[in-house]
């Protein structure tokens, strides 16, 4: 039997042996990419090549690229666990041809991979084939179909709808017809029963789809029409979990070699068998998936966080803890104790997880014990909600309160449900879903963007010269609009450009096309598919002008100073804290830079200023820079570049060198380190487990920095009478000032007792309870010293009625003691009504709850209604 390692080897060695390219899998989380956050598919690292924004370095190539489905066309979370092979984090397996091969080459070699070297029974494989539209005018794919027949009998040869075989990259762009390989695992018996025919696509768990082939021979328009794909492309992906599942005979993805180590490692944890149990299996189903997309989000540098790519990671890691807290009974952290046996299981072909393993340990345990507190808390919130809800004699929450612990603290519906249960109550699932469909309402309304198709002016790609010009003559090669949120502008592509387009964290040129008196701000330089895209609010007079195209070229030597002085830090942070430090993102615009680093522990004041030391020692060194362009990928990394997990390099890269400092990097720099000037740390702060973050200043903007230090300093000498020596001055003030504080609290602590005397002396009863009153001009703080002090005595069958007033602001204090608390007096709920008096709110404990006012007239009126309230409860 095949392991795993074994079958992913062997699909790339066969593809190889066809004169394809073996190619390393692009991160899992996608960068620079605004139209997506992970890679789904195996196609994702190629879109630039499909969409004819690249030359194929290769037009045969082939690997196995880790996925990741949770959102959006392919949401399969809520899915994970439940069955046998639907996963969030998964291999893909795919072979591509650019312009070369295409149908035909493509079905027979999916047939000799799985007949002939993998040693399948051909007689339980099924291929789909496009049964057509015709709305769009689309026949059915008999040319595809032909190539079936060399290989299945026509009864496996089934046609498929436009849903499942017709593959599109999105709204517009390529697409074309597609043909799926399913395969039969049922017994002999239950195959005599149904024809497995009847069962492709039909959700049966046996009877799956193990490959797709796509044939990308059309291009959408915004219109809906399809015009053919100038190089038509093949692009194909096979899960690599149910290959594994085929090849080693069993029903399940999760009972082979690449899921049964770690359920065996969670069993161990949870003291529990796999199989014993339903709702553990699945658990420990959904654990096993879930640590394998989070430990490889961490390892390509997404953290979890509240935004975007970060919520779908934490939300992951949340459903893996709750299943894990629900069903399995581990109440503490437990998901970072597994990464070892991912690393065993995986770290041979992924070398990006045991590199960092420390770090994927470091963020998972931080993220398990901030989920497991809020858990705690919602936990405590069902169980006010519970009582409240059984007060009012009924058996059944709101769906709004259950919507508002799932949105506000992430407390799940599910686990919801289950407290619910177990005491005897449910909840509104209708409200529920009425209220998460509002929020979907939001969040599509929010993100709604309509796009025209591209206007074609001239063919050719973008040249970018702005690592040598700040300006250059250029055309527009084609433009488009864009309407978001009623608003419009337009993107243009130009033939050269000296605008970088915001990528790696550095954000993209601002600046100006000039054809004759007809001036077109450029406000922004994006970058969509690798495809570099400027952004204008009004189209030029004539497009098809030549344009003087110039950036902002102040803003760009100050995003340069920024940029470098990142890899400054870098080096300098290497150089004083270990070579363990690196870089886990940054961001760099003209007014500062962001710099985002791995490290266990917060920096030390020493250490910051040992890191700037080195830093701006090499700026005055005033070293030139040394750039190597299109530099093989080996002799980078001789010279020192060092290559960051979860960054894609092609084999030529640049290289920016400044003395020690040896990065790949594709921003822009500084010709000289001492253009920078000097660098200047704001902050230094932990945005992860072991990531810290600093912020920092260059060149003007730290001048700027050191100014409002100095001006700072000079208005507390002023302040100080323009002591020569402000800390010794400082530091007498604050001594004087504690001194004066002690006499205050001292004369307050004494008209307390004296007003808790008076109150005493003046009890009045009130139904059988003794009532004590303090009412006039009053300190606020000398009220609340009584309080304590009349709380401290601990009387029974006592309440405190106060109003006083200081300065035109009236004040009301109820204070009750716990023995009337118990029959149901509470202190909040009187004040609120006793407030109106003085035209104010407020609110409190059941025990003890003030009220603050406007109309300070109003307090011999509100200490009426307190009484009244007081003789009520009575």
């Amino acid at each position: 039997m095949l392991t795993a390692k074994e079958i992913r080897e062997s699909f790339k060695t066969f593809f190889k042996s066809k004169g394809h390219q073996i190619v390393p899998s692009a991160p899992m989380v996608v960068k620079d990419d605004p139209t997506l956050m992970f890679t789904n598919a195996g196609m994702n690292q190629f879109k630039d090549i499909i969409l004819g924004h690249k030359d194929p370095q290769w037009r045969r190539a082939t690997d196995s690229q880790k996925c990741l489905r949770v959102s959006g066309k392919h949401n399969d979370l809520e899915e994970v666990g439940h069955d046998t092979y639907h996963h969030t984090m998964f291999e893909m397996l795919g072979n591509w041809s650019f312009g070369d091969y295409f149908k035909h080459e493509a079905i027979d070699w999916a047939w000799e991979f799985l007949v002939d070297v993998l040693k399948i029974d051909p007689k339980n494989l099924y291929a789909t084939v496009f049964e057509g539209y015709a709305p769009e005018g689309l026949e059915r794919d008999n040319e595809a179909a032909s190539f079936w027949e060399a290989h299945l009998p026509k009864d496996h040869i089934i046609n498929g709808n436009k849903h499942d075989n017709f593959w599109e990259m999105g709204d517009t762009g390529p697409c074309g017809p597609s043909s799926e390989i399913h395969i039969d695992l049922r017994d002999e018996a239950e195959k005599a029963k149904v024809p497995g025919a009847e069962l492709v696509n039909k959700d049966n768990p046996l009877v799956i789809e193990i490959w797709n082939l796509v044939f990308m021979q059309y291009d959408r328009h915004a219109d809906g029409s399809l015009h053919p794909l100038p190089a038509k492309v093949i692009d194909t992906g096979m899960g690599f979990e149910r290959l594994c599942m085929v090849m080693q005979g069993t029903k399940s993805n999760y009972d082979t070699d690449v899921f049964q180590p770690m359920i065996k490692t969670i069993g161990n944890l949870a003291g529990v068998k796999y199989g014993d149990s339903a709702d553990k299996d699945v658990a420990m189903r959904v654990i096993a998936d879930h640590v394998r997309a989070i430990a490889f989000s961490i390892a390509d540098g997404q953290l979890p966080s509240n935004a975007k790519a970060g919520y779908v990671i934490r939300r992951i890691l949340r459903r893996a803890v709750r299943y894990g807290f629900t069903f399995l009974n581990l109440k503490e952290a437990f998901m970072y104790r597994l990464v070892d046996t991912l690393i065993e299981s995986m770290g041979a072909a992924y070398p990006e997880l045991p590199a960092q393993a420390d770090l994927i340990k470091h963020v998972i345990k931080e993220e398990e014990d901030s989920f497991l507190r809020t858990l705690a808390t919602g936990i405590k919130m069902i169980e006010g909600i519970i009582e409240e809800t059984k007060k009012a004699g009924k058996n059944q929450i709101q769906g709004v309160q259950a919507f508002t612990l799932y949105d506000t603290y992430g407390f799940p519906l599910d686990l919801t449900e289950l407290i619910l249960k177990e005491n005897g109550m449910t909840v509104s699932e209708e409200e529920f879903n009425a209220e998460m469909a509002k929020q979907k309402a939001r969040a599509r309304n929010a993100a709604q963007t309509e796009t025209t198709d591209w206007v074609n002016l001239r063919e050719g790609n973008t040249e970018f010269v702005g690592y040598d010009l700040m300006e250059c003559d250029t055309e527009i090669l084609r433009y488009r609009k864009v309407t978001q949120k009623n608003s419009s502008y337009y993107q243009l592509v130009l033939s050269r450009t000296p605008f970088y387009a915001e990528m790696g964290g550095q954000v993209g040129d601002k600046g100006t096309l000039t054809a004759g008196d007809d001036v077109v701000e450029v406000t922004a330089t994006k970058r969509e598919n690798n495809l570099p895209v400027h952004i204008v609010k009004k189209l030029p007079a004539d497009v098809n002008a030549t344009f003087k195209a110039v950036i902002n070229k102040e803003a760009r030597m100050a995003i340069s100073c920024n940029h470098t002085a990142t890899h400054l830090l870098h080096a300098a942070l290497r150089q004083v804290l270990g070579t363990h430090v690196e870089q886990k993102g940054s961001m760099v615009d003209a007014s500062m830079l962001r710099f985002d680093f791995s490290h266990f522990k917060k920096l030390t004041l020493e250490e910051i200023r040992k890191v700037e030391k080195v830093a701006n020692q090499m700026i005055r060194r005033a070293t030139p820079l040394e750039e190597h362009r299109n530099m093989p990928i080996a002799e980078a990394k001789a010279l020192g570049a060092m290559a960051l997990f979860g960054e894609k390099y092609g084999d030529k890269v640049r290289v920016v060198k400044y003395g020690d400092s040896v990065e790949l990097c594709g921003g822009t720099h500084v010709p000289n380190t001492g253009n920078i000037g000097f660098v200047k740390i704001l902050s230094e702060s932990s945005i992860a487990a072991g990531i810290r973050r600093i912020e920092a200043f260059t060149g003007y903007a730290a001048e700027c920095y050191t100014w409002d230090l100095e001006d700072v300093m000079l208005s507390l000498r002023q302040l100080l009478n323009n002591a020569p020596d402000v800390v010794s001055a400082v530091a007498k003030s604050l001594n004087e000032n504690n001194s004066l504080q002690k006499q205050v609290d001292a004369y307050v602590m004494e008209s307390a007792k004296l007003v808790r005397n008076d109150s005493y002396k003046n009890a009045s009863d009130i139904s059988g309870i003794r009532v004590l009153k303090i009412y006039g001009y009053m300190d606020p703080e000398v009220v609340k010293s009584a309080v304590h002090m009349v709380k401290s005595d601990a009387p029974e069958n006592t309440i405190l009625l106060a109003a006083t007033r200081l300065q035109g602001k009236p004040m009301l204090t109820i204070y009750i003691s716990d023995d009337l608390v118990k029959k149901g007096f509470h202190a909040g709920k009187m004040i609120r009504e006793a407030a109106k008096a003085i035209q104010g709110g407020g609110g409190g404990q059941p025990g003890f709850a003030q009220a603050g006012g406007k109309n300070e007239e109003g307090i011999s009126m509100a200490m009426e209604k307190m009484e009244q309230l007081v003789a009520a409860e009575a």
